[in-house]
């Protein structure tokens, strides 16, 4: 945010110097008229302006944490699912191979998360309870230790996502109390110099 101080004369003159008195105004990147010139602002505006942009830019990366959260809490969901699905099979078949791609889940395919969550490789499709192994099956025990440790890995990263977001949240109130504060300052600073005059 480029910040430009504008200098103009006022009526009134220095009693000591008789040098015309200045006044200062501010103006910022993106605070415009309605002609497209820069608003000349007050302190207490271009403090308005400041804080408000904070406040924006706080809020469109608390908004990216809430969006990250909520995928994340998608993909724990769709993986508890697969999870189910595997250990409810196995004692009811004899087949001893489970076909992840015939499950499917909110995020899609379930092989394919799978795979990008680095669960599965490229080539995996099956999981086996038997010491079988071959390069498109996962051994049961491997696929649920390589589950349940992603799905650790991203409940830690949600609360640690929630710590941020509460953390974020607490900087834009700031901001926000921040406007009233300095505003009411600079109105008790007024209102005295109205007083003394």
């Amino acid at each position: 945010m480029a910040i430009e101080t504008v200098d103009f004369e006022l009526s009134m003159r220095n009693p000591e110097t008789n040098r015309y008195l200045v006044a200062h105004a501010y103006t910022v990147d993106g605070v415009t008229n309605p002609d497209g010139s820069l608003r000349e602002l007050s302190i207490g505006q271009l403090v308005m302006a400041i804080c408000l942009q904070r406040a924006a830019e706080l809020e469109s990366r608390i908004i990216e944490l809430m969006d990250e959260m909520s995928n994340t809490s998608v993909k724990l969901e769709d993986l508890t699912t697969i999870e189910q699905k595997v250990v409810d099979y196995f004692p009811n078949d004899n087949s001893h191979v489970y076909d992840l791609s015939s499950i499917t889940v909110s995020s899609g395919n379930a092989q394919t998360l799978l795979q990008n969550e680095g669960i599965l490789n490229q080539y995996q499709r099956y999981v086996r309870d038997d010491s079988t192994t071959s390069n498109d099956s996962i051994l049961y025990d491997d696929f649920i230790s390589s589950i349940e440790a992603k799905m650790d890995d991203m409940n830690s990263f949600s609360q640690r996502t929630m710590i941020e977001l509460q953390s974020l949240t607490s900087k834009r109130d700031q901001s926000y109390d921040m406007i009233s504060n300095i505003l009411k300052s600079l109105n008790t600073v007024l209102v005295g110099i109205v007083n003394n005059m």
